[in-house]
């Protein structure tokens, strides 16, 4: 599949979401969206790049911005992740990996020599239109929430 680039439309998703209940992007519309790709709950980077982002919602939701995480892990695990570390972004699940093939972060990658599948830390910036604003590939965590919220308020 082709990657998406700045300007795409962001591709639409419904699923679950951490504390019961769903979470489609058609539903922030006329809201920009931050969506953060993440590889794994209760990682070191993960809750990092995690407790940023919360850290600074009140800023996102001033700018009328939401924050929403996904990595494949399930519901159960976002909310055993949400609760030890008090997130209060939202955190979507996709087990089936579908909305993280279909923007491109669900790739091959490679540890001490070994292959295998995992997510790629990424960001996008939606706009009020669910355009693809910016994206942020390979993400270094130190700086990037608020390199995203600067980013946002740029809009």
């Amino acid at each position: 599949m082709a990657e998406l680039g700045v300007g795409a439309h962001a591709p639409d998703f419904d699923l679950p979401r951490d504390g019961g209940g769903r979470v489609s992007l058609s539903q922030f519309e006329g809201k920009a969206v931050v969506l953060f790709f993440y590889p794994k709950d209760d990682t070191t980077g993960c809750t990092a790049e995690s407790i940023a982002f919360t850290q600074l919602e009140p800023e996102f939701a001033a700018a009328d911005t939401v924050v929403i995480g996904m990595s494949p892990d399930s519901v159960k695990s976002h909310d055993k992740f949400v609760k030890k570390h008090n997130l209060s972004v939202l955190l979507v699940s996709d087990e089936e990996k579908t909305t993280l093939e279909a923007y491109g972060v669900w790739k091959e990658k490679s540890m001490y020599g070994r292959k295998y599948m995992g997510v790629e830390r990424t960001t996008f910036l939606l706009d009020k239109d669910g355009r693809i604003e910016k994206i942020w590939p390979k993400v270094k965590v130190d700086g990037h929430a608020e390199d995203v919220l600067n980013a946002v308020r740029a809009l």
